[in-house]
Protein backbone atom coordinates (compact mmCIF):
# COMPACT_ATOMS: atom_id res chain seq x y z
CA UNK A 1 0.00 0.00 0.00
CA UNK A 2 2.76 2.65 0.94
CA UNK A 3 4.66 1.69 -2.45
CA UNK A 4 1.41 2.45 -4.08
CA UNK A 5 0.63 5.71 -2.26
CA UNK A 6 4.28 6.59 -3.13
CA UNK A 7 4.37 5.95 -6.72
CA UNK A 8 0.92 7.86 -6.87
CA UNK A 9 2.63 10.58 -5.26
CA UNK A 10 5.21 10.38 -8.26
CA UNK A 11 2.69 10.33 -10.74
CA UNK A 12 0.62 13.54 -9.64
CA UNK A 13 4.13 15.47 -8.97
CA UNK A 14 4.85 14.31 -13.18
CA UNK A 15 1.41 15.59 -13.73
CA UNK A 16 1.44 18.84 -12.11
CA UNK A 17 3.02 21.56 -14.34
CA UNK A 18 6.67 22.61 -14.48
CA UNK A 19 7.60 25.58 -12.39
CA UNK A 20 8.11 28.26 -14.93
CA UNK A 21 11.16 30.78 -14.56
CA UNK A 22 11.29 33.93 -16.65
CA UNK A 23 13.02 33.26 -19.70
CA UNK A 24 13.96 36.13 -22.42
CA UNK A 25 14.47 36.47 -25.83
CA UNK A 26 18.10 35.82 -26.88
CA UNK A 27 18.48 39.72 -28.17
CA UNK A 28 17.92 40.78 -24.29
CA UNK A 29 21.33 40.23 -23.42
CA UNK A 30 24.38 41.80 -21.51
CA UNK A 31 25.46 44.83 -23.49
CA UNK A 32 22.13 45.68 -25.38
CA UNK A 33 20.97 48.23 -27.33
CA UNK A 34 17.93 50.02 -26.63
CA UNK A 35 16.37 52.84 -28.59
CA UNK A 36 16.54 55.80 -27.02
CA UNK A 37 13.64 58.63 -25.87
CA UNK A 38 10.51 56.26 -26.87
CA UNK A 39 8.78 53.39 -25.37
CA UNK A 40 10.07 50.27 -25.95
CA UNK A 41 8.91 46.49 -25.99
CA UNK A 42 10.70 43.85 -23.79
CA UNK A 43 8.77 40.23 -23.74
CA UNK A 44 9.56 37.04 -22.52
CA UNK A 45 8.00 33.98 -21.15
CA UNK A 46 7.30 32.36 -17.43
CA UNK A 47 4.54 30.39 -15.84
CA UNK A 48 0.73 31.44 -16.73
CA UNK A 49 -0.64 34.30 -14.19
CA UNK A 50 3.12 35.05 -13.13
CA UNK A 51 3.47 38.56 -12.52
CA UNK A 52 6.75 40.08 -14.35
CA UNK A 53 8.16 43.51 -13.05
CA UNK A 54 11.00 45.36 -14.92
CA UNK A 55 12.93 47.95 -13.62
CA UNK A 56 15.45 49.68 -15.29
CA UNK A 57 18.60 52.31 -14.30
CA UNK A 58 17.24 55.24 -16.11
CA UNK A 59 13.72 55.15 -14.91
CA UNK A 60 12.10 55.95 -11.46
CA UNK A 61 9.44 53.61 -11.69
CA UNK A 62 9.60 50.04 -12.24
CA UNK A 63 6.72 48.53 -15.30
CA UNK A 64 5.09 45.48 -14.78
CA UNK A 65 2.89 42.88 -16.72
CA UNK A 66 0.90 39.23 -16.08
CA UNK A 67 1.89 36.22 -18.09
CA UNK A 68 -1.33 35.12 -20.42
CA UNK A 69 -2.52 31.42 -21.16
CA UNK A 70 0.51 30.79 -22.72
CA UNK A 71 3.08 32.01 -20.32
CA UNK A 72 4.02 35.16 -22.49
CA UNK A 73 4.72 38.87 -21.05
CA UNK A 74 5.32 42.02 -22.37
CA UNK A 75 5.64 45.55 -21.13
CA UNK A 76 6.53 49.02 -23.04
CA UNK A 77 9.10 50.43 -21.10
CA UNK A 78 10.01 54.29 -21.13
CA UNK A 79 13.31 55.05 -22.18
CA UNK A 80 15.58 58.25 -21.60
CA UNK A 81 17.39 60.20 -23.61
CA UNK A 82 20.60 58.26 -24.84
CA UNK A 83 23.32 57.36 -22.41
CA UNK A 84 24.50 54.50 -20.00
CA UNK A 85 25.61 51.90 -18.72
CA UNK A 86 22.38 50.82 -17.18
CA UNK A 87 21.25 47.65 -15.42
CA UNK A 88 17.88 46.27 -16.20
CA UNK A 89 16.01 43.56 -14.28
CA UNK A 90 13.65 41.37 -14.35
CA UNK A 91 11.69 39.89 -11.12
CA UNK A 92 9.02 37.59 -11.20
CA UNK A 93 9.96 34.03 -9.46
CA UNK A 94 13.61 34.37 -10.48
CA UNK A 95 15.51 37.37 -10.93
CA UNK A 96 17.18 38.05 -14.41
CA UNK A 97 19.67 41.23 -14.58
CA UNK A 98 21.42 42.68 -17.54
CA UNK A 99 24.60 44.87 -17.72
CA UNK A 100 26.17 47.42 -19.47
CA UNK A 101 23.07 48.52 -21.26
CA UNK A 102 22.56 51.56 -23.52
CA UNK A 103 20.27 53.73 -24.61
CA UNK A 104 20.69 55.20 -27.80
CA UNK A 105 19.56 54.05 -31.87
CA UNK A 106 18.67 50.98 -32.83
CA UNK A 107 18.94 49.65 -36.60
CA UNK A 108 18.25 46.59 -38.20
CA UNK A 109 20.80 44.96 -41.12
CA UNK A 110 19.49 42.61 -43.46
CA UNK A 111 19.75 40.99 -46.77
CA UNK A 112 22.26 38.87 -48.26
CA UNK A 113 26.05 38.30 -48.36
CA UNK A 114 27.11 41.84 -49.80
CA UNK A 115 25.64 42.89 -46.08
CA UNK A 116 27.43 40.18 -44.29
CA UNK A 117 30.52 40.81 -45.83
CA UNK A 118 33.07 40.76 -42.48
CA UNK A 119 35.80 43.37 -42.11
CA UNK A 120 37.99 41.05 -41.72
CA UNK A 121 39.18 38.59 -44.55
CA UNK A 122 37.38 34.68 -43.77
CA UNK A 123 40.03 32.19 -45.02
CA UNK A 124 38.72 29.35 -46.94
CA UNK A 125 35.48 31.37 -47.39
CA UNK A 126 35.76 31.78 -51.01
CA UNK A 127 33.58 34.59 -50.86
CA UNK A 128 34.61 37.06 -47.68
CA UNK A 129 38.21 39.04 -48.60
CA UNK A 130 37.97 41.36 -45.92
CA UNK A 131 37.91 45.41 -46.93
CA UNK A 132 39.56 46.63 -49.15
CA UNK A 133 41.48 48.98 -46.02
CA UNK A 134 41.58 45.99 -43.31
CA UNK A 135 44.90 46.82 -42.12
CA UNK A 136 43.57 50.79 -41.74
CA UNK A 137 40.46 49.91 -40.38
CA UNK A 138 40.98 47.61 -37.55
CA UNK A 139 43.00 49.23 -35.21
CA UNK A 140 41.33 52.47 -34.88
CA UNK A 141 37.73 50.44 -34.09
CA UNK A 142 37.58 51.49 -30.70
CA UNK A 143 33.74 52.41 -30.26
CA UNK A 144 32.38 50.54 -27.39
CA UNK A 145 28.94 52.65 -27.56
CA UNK A 146 28.90 50.65 -31.45
CA UNK A 147 27.02 46.97 -30.59
CA UNK A 148 26.15 44.36 -33.21
CA UNK A 149 23.81 41.38 -32.25
CA UNK A 150 24.43 38.39 -35.34
CA UNK A 151 21.66 36.14 -35.51
CA UNK A 152 22.52 32.66 -35.96
CA UNK A 153 21.73 31.44 -39.31
CA UNK A 154 18.43 29.29 -39.35
CA UNK A 155 15.29 28.30 -41.76
CA UNK A 156 11.94 27.64 -39.92
CA UNK A 157 8.46 26.54 -41.42
CA UNK A 158 6.46 28.37 -38.77
CA UNK A 159 7.29 31.70 -37.37
CA UNK A 160 9.48 31.03 -34.54
CA UNK A 161 9.20 33.21 -31.00
CA UNK A 162 12.88 33.14 -30.70
CA UNK A 163 16.01 33.22 -32.67
CA UNK A 164 18.24 30.59 -32.77
CA UNK A 165 21.32 32.13 -31.42
CA UNK A 166 23.75 35.22 -30.94
CA UNK A 167 25.16 37.89 -28.55
CA UNK A 168 25.72 41.56 -28.21
CA UNK A 169 29.30 42.10 -29.31
CA UNK A 170 31.15 45.70 -28.28
CA UNK A 171 33.08 47.43 -30.92
CA UNK A 172 36.59 47.09 -30.45
CA UNK A 173 39.94 46.58 -32.61
CA UNK A 174 39.73 42.76 -31.22
CA UNK A 175 35.81 42.00 -32.53
CA UNK A 176 35.43 44.42 -34.86
CA UNK A 177 36.72 41.97 -37.73
CA UNK A 178 33.53 39.39 -37.58
CA UNK A 179 31.07 43.07 -38.03
CA UNK A 180 29.15 43.33 -41.14
CA UNK A 181 31.25 45.83 -42.60
CA UNK A 182 28.54 48.05 -44.37
CA UNK A 183 26.39 48.12 -40.96
CA UNK A 184 29.58 49.10 -39.54
CA UNK A 185 30.64 51.70 -41.35
CA UNK A 186 27.17 53.11 -41.51
CA UNK A 187 27.40 53.38 -37.69
CA UNK A 188 30.86 54.97 -37.72
CA UNK A 189 29.59 57.36 -39.94
CA UNK A 190 26.17 57.81 -37.85
CA UNK A 191 28.21 58.01 -34.35
CA UNK A 192 30.69 60.32 -35.40
CA UNK A 193 28.04 62.60 -36.13
CA UNK A 194 25.44 62.51 -33.05
CA UNK A 195 27.71 60.70 -30.63
CA UNK A 196 24.72 58.31 -29.59
CA UNK A 197 25.37 55.06 -29.16
CA UNK A 198 24.17 52.68 -31.82
CA UNK A 199 22.83 49.05 -31.50
CA UNK A 200 23.14 46.99 -34.88
CA UNK A 201 21.22 43.57 -35.16
CA UNK A 202 22.29 41.91 -38.12
CA UNK A 203 20.20 38.99 -39.27
CA UNK A 204 21.90 38.24 -42.82
CA UNK A 205 22.62 34.92 -44.84
CA UNK A 206 24.81 35.10 -48.08
CA UNK A 207 22.36 33.58 -51.35
CA UNK A 208 19.50 34.14 -49.78
CA UNK A 209 16.61 35.92 -52.52
CA UNK A 210 14.21 38.57 -51.03
CA UNK A 211 10.87 36.13 -50.83
CA UNK A 212 12.89 33.76 -48.02
CA UNK A 213 12.81 37.04 -45.83
CA UNK A 214 9.37 37.58 -46.54
CA UNK A 215 5.81 36.41 -44.60
CA UNK A 216 4.39 33.61 -46.36
CA UNK A 217 1.18 35.10 -46.16
CA UNK A 218 2.23 38.09 -47.98
CA UNK A 219 2.93 36.19 -50.84
CA UNK A 220 0.16 33.78 -50.77
CA UNK A 221 -2.15 37.24 -50.92
CA UNK A 222 -0.22 38.85 -53.90
CA UNK A 223 -1.34 36.93 -57.24
CA UNK A 224 1.89 38.13 -58.75
CA UNK A 225 4.19 36.83 -55.97
CA UNK A 226 2.01 33.83 -55.16
CA UNK A 227 3.76 31.40 -57.95
CA UNK A 228 7.10 32.16 -55.99
CA UNK A 229 5.35 29.87 -52.98
CA UNK A 230 3.62 27.39 -56.02
CA UNK A 231 6.76 27.11 -57.41
CA UNK A 232 8.44 26.05 -54.29
CA UNK A 233 5.90 23.74 -52.55
CA UNK A 234 6.38 21.70 -56.78
CA UNK A 235 9.67 21.46 -56.05
CA UNK A 236 9.49 19.90 -52.91
CA UNK A 237 7.56 17.33 -54.11
CA UNK A 238 10.09 16.24 -57.06
CA UNK A 239 13.41 17.26 -54.42
CA UNK A 240 14.81 13.46 -54.34
CA UNK A 241 14.75 13.31 -58.21
CA UNK A 242 15.32 16.57 -58.77
CA UNK A 243 18.64 16.13 -56.07
CA UNK A 244 19.45 13.08 -58.11
CA UNK A 245 19.90 14.29 -61.73
CA UNK A 246 22.06 17.37 -59.96
CA UNK A 247 24.47 15.10 -58.64
CA UNK A 248 24.58 13.49 -61.83
CA UNK A 249 24.62 16.73 -63.67
CA UNK A 250 27.44 17.92 -61.70
CA UNK A 251 29.53 15.24 -61.96
CA UNK A 252 29.03 15.61 -65.97
CA UNK A 253 29.88 19.09 -66.10
CA UNK A 254 33.50 18.58 -63.17
CA UNK A 255 34.74 16.07 -65.89
CA UNK A 256 33.91 18.77 -69.19
CA UNK A 257 35.60 21.31 -66.86
CA UNK A 258 38.26 18.85 -66.79
CA UNK A 259 38.68 17.94 -70.10
CA UNK A 260 37.93 21.64 -71.30
CA UNK A 261 39.18 24.24 -68.72
CA UNK A 262 37.68 26.85 -71.29
CA UNK A 263 34.45 25.42 -71.04
CA UNK A 264 31.88 28.30 -70.39
CA UNK A 265 28.83 26.18 -69.80
CA UNK A 266 26.96 27.29 -66.57
CA UNK A 267 27.58 24.77 -63.86
CA UNK A 268 24.37 22.78 -62.76
CA UNK A 269 22.04 25.15 -60.04
CA UNK A 270 21.39 23.05 -56.98
CA UNK A 271 17.65 22.27 -56.40
CA UNK A 272 16.21 24.13 -53.57
CA UNK A 273 15.03 22.04 -50.98
CA UNK A 274 12.88 22.17 -47.53
CA UNK A 275 15.95 23.59 -45.16
CA UNK A 276 17.52 25.75 -48.24
CA UNK A 277 18.49 28.89 -47.47
CA UNK A 278 16.67 29.85 -50.78
CA UNK A 279 13.22 28.65 -49.76
CA UNK A 280 10.79 31.55 -49.57
CA UNK A 281 9.68 32.38 -46.58
CA UNK A 282 11.58 30.13 -44.14
CA UNK A 283 14.11 32.58 -43.12
CA UNK A 284 11.76 35.07 -42.00
CA UNK A 285 10.11 32.59 -39.83
CA UNK A 286 13.42 32.16 -37.98
CA UNK A 287 15.40 35.11 -37.98
CA UNK A 288 12.77 37.95 -38.40
CA UNK A 289 9.66 37.16 -37.30
CA UNK A 290 11.51 36.64 -33.79
CA UNK A 291 13.06 40.29 -33.62
CA UNK A 292 9.61 41.68 -33.88
CA UNK A 293 8.32 43.91 -31.38
CA UNK A 294 12.18 44.97 -30.86
CA UNK A 295 11.65 48.53 -31.02
CA UNK A 296 13.92 50.15 -33.86
CA UNK A 297 14.75 53.19 -35.51
CA UNK A 298 15.27 52.28 -38.88
CA UNK A 299 16.53 49.08 -41.47
CA UNK A 300 19.37 49.19 -43.62
CA UNK A 301 19.56 46.49 -46.55
CA UNK A 302 21.53 45.15 -48.98
CA UNK A 303 20.04 42.64 -51.32
CA UNK A 304 19.33 41.45 -54.44
CA UNK A 305 21.96 39.58 -56.49
CA UNK A 306 20.07 36.04 -55.89
CA UNK A 307 16.72 37.92 -57.74
CA UNK A 308 18.66 39.39 -60.46
CA UNK A 309 17.05 37.43 -63.32
CA UNK A 310 13.60 38.15 -61.81
CA UNK A 311 13.79 41.79 -61.77
CA UNK A 312 10.22 42.38 -63.16
CA UNK A 313 9.03 40.55 -60.24
CA UNK A 314 11.14 42.37 -57.57
CA UNK A 315 9.49 45.29 -59.02
CA UNK A 316 6.25 43.65 -56.62
CA UNK A 317 8.31 41.41 -53.93
CA UNK A 318 10.61 44.07 -52.71
CA UNK A 319 7.82 46.56 -51.83
CA UNK A 320 5.89 43.58 -50.62
CA UNK A 321 8.96 42.96 -48.21
CA UNK A 322 9.46 46.39 -46.81
CA UNK A 323 5.33 46.96 -46.32
CA UNK A 324 5.43 43.79 -44.24
CA UNK A 325 8.48 44.51 -42.28
CA UNK A 326 6.63 47.22 -41.33
CA UNK A 327 3.33 45.77 -40.48
CA UNK A 328 5.55 43.30 -38.22
CA UNK A 329 7.07 45.93 -36.23
CA UNK A 330 3.08 48.43 -35.80
CA UNK A 331 5.58 51.17 -37.65
CA UNK A 332 3.80 51.90 -40.84
CA UNK A 333 6.67 55.16 -41.61
CA UNK A 334 10.06 52.61 -40.34
CA UNK A 335 12.67 54.33 -42.45
CA UNK A 336 14.16 51.09 -44.77
CA UNK A 337 17.25 52.60 -46.74
CA UNK A 338 18.38 49.97 -49.38
CA UNK A 339 21.54 49.60 -51.70
CA UNK A 340 21.51 49.42 -55.25
CA UNK A 341 23.19 46.42 -56.40
CA UNK A 342 26.55 46.54 -57.78
CA UNK A 343 27.77 46.37 -61.24
CA UNK A 344 28.89 42.14 -61.95
CA UNK A 345 28.59 40.30 -64.69
CA UNK A 346 25.51 38.39 -63.45
CA UNK A 347 23.78 41.36 -63.07
CA UNK A 348 21.16 42.73 -64.57
CA UNK A 349 19.62 46.13 -64.78
CA UNK A 350 16.15 45.23 -65.07
CA UNK A 351 16.80 44.82 -60.89
CA UNK A 352 18.58 47.90 -60.43
CA UNK A 353 15.23 49.70 -61.79
CA UNK A 354 13.04 47.77 -59.45
CA UNK A 355 15.17 49.27 -56.66
CA UNK A 356 14.85 52.41 -58.17
CA UNK A 357 11.23 52.11 -58.52
CA UNK A 358 10.53 51.15 -55.22
CA UNK A 359 12.20 54.06 -53.67
CA UNK A 360 10.35 56.62 -56.24
CA UNK A 361 7.15 55.10 -54.94
CA UNK A 362 7.41 53.87 -51.31
CA UNK A 363 7.49 56.29 -48.80
CA UNK A 364 10.41 56.87 -46.42
CA UNK A 365 13.04 54.58 -48.10
CA UNK A 366 16.29 55.72 -50.16
CA UNK A 367 18.36 53.95 -51.72
CA UNK A 368 22.53 54.43 -52.24
CA UNK A 369 23.83 53.83 -55.42
CA UNK A 370 27.47 52.16 -56.14
CA UNK A 371 27.76 51.74 -60.28
CA UNK A 372 31.48 53.40 -58.78
CA UNK A 373 32.17 50.33 -56.42
CA UNK A 374 31.84 47.00 -57.92
CA UNK A 375 33.98 44.71 -59.68
CA UNK A 376 32.69 42.86 -62.99
CA UNK A 377 34.34 39.60 -61.46
CA UNK A 378 33.88 39.80 -58.08
CA UNK A 379 30.49 39.93 -56.93
CA UNK A 380 31.91 40.74 -53.28
CA UNK A 381 33.27 44.19 -53.85
CA UNK A 382 35.59 44.84 -51.08
CA UNK A 383 35.32 49.04 -50.81
CA UNK A 384 32.28 48.52 -48.05
CA UNK A 385 32.73 52.27 -46.66
CA UNK A 386 30.99 54.15 -49.41
CA UNK A 387 28.34 51.56 -49.14
CA UNK A 388 28.30 52.55 -45.54
CA UNK A 389 28.51 56.17 -46.30
CA UNK A 390 26.23 56.59 -48.37
CA UNK A 391 23.23 54.74 -46.58
CA UNK A 392 24.73 56.34 -43.71
CA UNK A 393 23.51 59.69 -45.66
CA UNK A 394 20.50 59.31 -46.02
CA UNK A 395 19.87 58.24 -42.15
CA UNK A 396 21.99 61.78 -41.01
CA UNK A 397 19.70 64.02 -43.37
CA UNK A 398 16.24 61.87 -42.63
CA UNK A 399 16.35 60.60 -39.14
CA UNK A 400 18.93 62.97 -37.31
CA UNK A 401 18.39 66.38 -38.77
CA UNK A 402 20.78 67.44 -41.14
CA UNK A 403 18.02 68.33 -43.79
CA UNK A 404 20.93 69.58 -46.08
CA UNK A 405 22.91 67.06 -46.47
CA UNK A 406 23.07 65.29 -49.81
CA UNK A 407 21.43 61.90 -49.87
CA UNK A 408 21.01 60.55 -53.47
CA UNK A 409 23.09 60.95 -56.94
CA UNK A 410 21.11 62.28 -59.97
CA UNK A 411 17.76 60.11 -60.59
CA UNK A 412 15.76 60.50 -63.89
CA UNK A 413 12.73 62.82 -63.91
CA UNK A 414 11.42 63.73 -67.23
CA UNK A 415 12.70 64.14 -70.92
CA UNK A 416 11.45 66.07 -74.12
CA UNK A 417 12.37 66.15 -77.61
CA UNK A 418 14.88 69.47 -79.39
CA UNK A 419 15.84 69.40 -82.40
CA UNK A 420 16.63 65.96 -82.74
CA UNK A 421 17.95 65.39 -79.47
CA UNK A 422 16.59 64.41 -75.88
CA UNK A 423 17.16 66.87 -73.21
CA UNK A 424 16.64 65.41 -70.10
CA UNK A 425 16.03 67.13 -66.56
CA UNK A 426 16.91 65.06 -63.20
CA UNK A 427 16.06 65.23 -59.36
CA UNK A 428 18.56 65.52 -56.80
CA UNK A 429 21.04 67.50 -59.02
CA UNK A 430 22.38 68.97 -55.81
CA UNK A 431 24.73 71.88 -57.59
CA UNK A 432 24.58 70.61 -61.14
CA UNK A 433 25.42 67.49 -62.76
CA UNK A 434 28.91 66.79 -63.45
CA UNK A 435 31.26 64.52 -65.91
CA UNK A 436 33.93 62.87 -63.55
CA UNK A 437 36.91 61.78 -65.63
CA UNK A 438 35.96 63.18 -68.62
CA UNK A 439 33.41 62.78 -71.44
CA UNK A 440 29.85 61.29 -70.19
CA UNK A 441 29.84 57.25 -70.68
CA UNK A 442 26.93 54.68 -71.10
CA UNK A 443 24.30 56.74 -72.53
CA UNK A 444 22.16 54.86 -75.80
CA UNK A 445 19.76 56.05 -77.37
CA UNK A 446 16.84 54.59 -80.11
CA UNK A 447 14.37 55.28 -82.87
CA UNK A 448 11.03 54.42 -83.10
CA UNK A 449 12.93 50.96 -83.99
CA UNK A 450 13.56 50.67 -80.28
CA UNK A 451 17.13 49.61 -81.59
CA UNK A 452 19.21 51.67 -79.23
CA UNK A 453 22.50 53.04 -80.24
CA UNK A 454 25.60 54.91 -78.51
CA UNK A 455 25.00 57.84 -77.93
CA UNK A 456 27.17 61.39 -76.66
CA UNK A 457 25.87 63.31 -74.07
CA UNK A 458 26.50 67.01 -72.90
CA UNK A 459 25.58 68.78 -69.38
CA UNK A 460 23.58 72.00 -69.18
CA UNK A 461 23.27 72.96 -65.69
CA UNK A 462 21.00 70.48 -64.07
CA UNK A 463 19.82 69.19 -67.18
CA UNK A 464 21.18 66.51 -70.04
CA UNK A 465 20.91 67.22 -73.56
CA UNK A 466 21.80 63.39 -75.44
CA UNK A 467 21.96 62.48 -79.18
CA UNK A 468 23.19 60.03 -81.67
CA UNK A 469 24.13 61.16 -85.47
CA UNK A 470 23.41 57.37 -85.77
CA UNK A 471 19.35 58.09 -84.81
CA UNK A 472 17.51 61.24 -86.81
CA UNK A 473 14.29 60.97 -84.33
CA UNK A 474 15.05 59.84 -81.20
CA UNK A 475 12.75 58.44 -78.46
CA UNK A 476 14.11 56.84 -76.03
CA UNK A 477 17.34 57.03 -73.48
CA UNK A 478 19.09 54.75 -71.55
CA UNK A 479 22.01 55.03 -69.00
CA UNK A 480 24.36 52.67 -67.81
CA UNK A 481 21.71 50.06 -69.07
CA UNK A 482 24.33 46.67 -68.75
CA UNK A 483 25.10 44.47 -66.42
CA UNK A 484 28.79 46.56 -65.79
CA UNK A 485 28.71 49.57 -66.66
CA UNK A 486 31.42 52.09 -65.97
CA UNK A 487 29.68 55.61 -65.81
CA UNK A 488 30.94 59.00 -64.67
CA UNK A 489 27.49 61.04 -64.59
CA UNK A 490 27.51 62.52 -60.69
CA UNK A 491 26.08 66.01 -58.87
CA UNK A 492 28.69 68.66 -57.02
CA UNK A 493 28.13 66.91 -53.95
CA UNK A 494 29.81 63.49 -55.69
CA UNK A 495 26.90 61.09 -55.70
CA UNK A 496 26.60 59.11 -58.83
CA UNK A 497 23.50 59.10 -61.09
CA UNK A 498 21.20 56.21 -60.55
CA UNK A 499 21.01 53.75 -64.13
CA UNK A 500 17.37 54.09 -65.33
CA UNK A 501 15.74 54.18 -68.66
CA UNK A 502 12.96 56.47 -70.76
CA UNK A 503 11.43 53.52 -72.42
CA UNK A 504 9.24 50.76 -70.96
CA UNK A 505 10.05 48.08 -74.05
CA UNK A 506 10.91 44.42 -72.58
CA UNK A 507 13.40 41.76 -74.16
CA UNK A 508 15.48 44.77 -75.85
Amino acid sequence: MRLFRLLSAAALLLALPARADISLPRLFADNLVLQQKTRVALWGWAEPGEQVTVTAGWARKPVRATTDAQGRWQVQLPTAKAGGPYTLTFQGRNRLTLRNVLLGEVWLCGGQSNMVFPISRRPNSGSYSGVVNEAEVKPRANYPQIRMFTVTTQTADEPQRDVPGGHWAVCSPETVGEFSAVAYFFAQEVYERTHVPIGLINSTWGGTPAEAWTRREVLEADPALRPIVERYQRGLETYPQDVAAYKAAQQQYKADKAANPQLRRAAPKEPVGPTSNKSPYKNYNAMIHPLAPYTLRGVIWYQGESNAERGYEYRRLFPALIQSWRQEWGQPELPFYFVQIAPHRSARPELREAQLLTMQTVPRTGMAVITDAGDSLDIHPRNKQVVGHRLAQWALAQEYGEKKRPTSGPVYESMRPENGQLRLRFRHADGGLVAQGGPLREFTVAGPDSVFRPAQARIEGRELVVWSPEVQQPVAVRFAWKPTPFPNLYNAAGLPASPFRTDQWRRR
